[in-house]
């Protein structure tokens, strides 16, 4: 995209963002490979480089649900997975530019299918991990979430005390991460569609927004999916402003109000300089 047009539709999100009464964002890998970490299905995604980790990744939650101990037990005796790449992998100028955004009082929610801890490390409270976070651990019982590091794993296994139980319930734990075939936890996937449905200006954020459920969150913003309810009354039309690297299907389908194309880290900090602009 021309740079002329795009510093346009930059000034243009600003005004929106700064006119709207619920501003939200939805956030997908393409906000963290800025940051390192690869994807999973793009041209250097994790299982298009190894298929055979992706075959695994669908037998994960029935293995699960069929022993939890055995499975444990197998993914601690296993190498070191990316999960520990992770821990060290830092916020990108795009995690801080919505965290600030956010600390402005314009930005009332973040949604991420991401994974990783990022958006809570550049300071953003109000957050939903949609697909969990590898650095927690939840009850699927009663939804409580953990830090990993309250729970002494390695301990636990060589008193021959796995699963870790939850403290609260009494329930089988097991990484927040939502696996193939596992539902998305009930309290995240009602309040997300709370959010959408309320809102009035949609941040969408490095996500081609083809993987469902997540997927159906901007047509439930702009009221294209009468599959489902909405959360309440909004005061005016939704804006959709998509910042992607190239166009998704919600360019096409006209769900998007208008298109920014380039990097997550570049734009959103561009935002936010224009946003304080305004304010001056």
């Amino acid at each position: 995209m021309p740079g002329e047009v795009s510093q346009k539709l930059i000034k243009r999100a600003a005004r929106d963002l700064v006119s709207s009464h619920y501003a939200i964002a939805l956030t997908g890998a393409g906000i963290s490979t800025e940051s390192g970490i690869p994807d999973f299905r793009g041209p250097s995604g994790v299982w298009t480089k190894d298929p055979e980790a992706e075959r695994r990744a669908y037998e994960t939650y029935p293995r699960f649900l069929e022993d939890p101990k055995g499975w444990w037990e197998e993914l601690l005796a296993s190498p070191r997975s990316p999960i520990e790449r992770w821990k060290n992998a830092k916020p990108n100028p795009g995690h801080y530019a919505l965290a600030e955004l956010e600390q402005m009082g314009i930005l009332k929610w973040t949604i991420t299918q991401n994974i990783d801890g990022l958006h809570e490390r550049a300071g953003t409270k109000n957050l939903l991990e949609y697909h969990g976070s590898a650095l927690k651990l939840r009850c699927p019982g009663c939804n409580l979430r953990f830090s990993a590091d309250e729970f002494d794993i390695e301990k636990l296994r060589a008193e021959d005390r796995l699963p870790p139980r939850c403290p609260e319930c009494g329930g089988v734990m097991k990484p927040d991460v939502v696996y193939f075939g596992e539902p998305i936890p009930s309290d995240v996937a009602y309040r997300s569609v709370e959010e959408a449905g309320k809102c009035d200006v949609m941040l969408v954020c490095g996500t081609s927004a083809v993987v469902y459920p997540f997927a159906s969150l901007p047509r439930i913003a702009a009221q294209c999916d009468a599959e489902y309810p909405y959360a309440g009354e909004r005061a005016s039309t939704v804006t959709i402003i998509e910042i992607n690297a190239e166009s998704t299907a919600l360019t096409y389908d006209g769900i998007s109000s208008y298109l920014i194309q380039g990097n997550t880290g570049e734009v959103l900090p561009e935002i936010v300089d224009a946003v304080k602009h305004i304010r001056s």
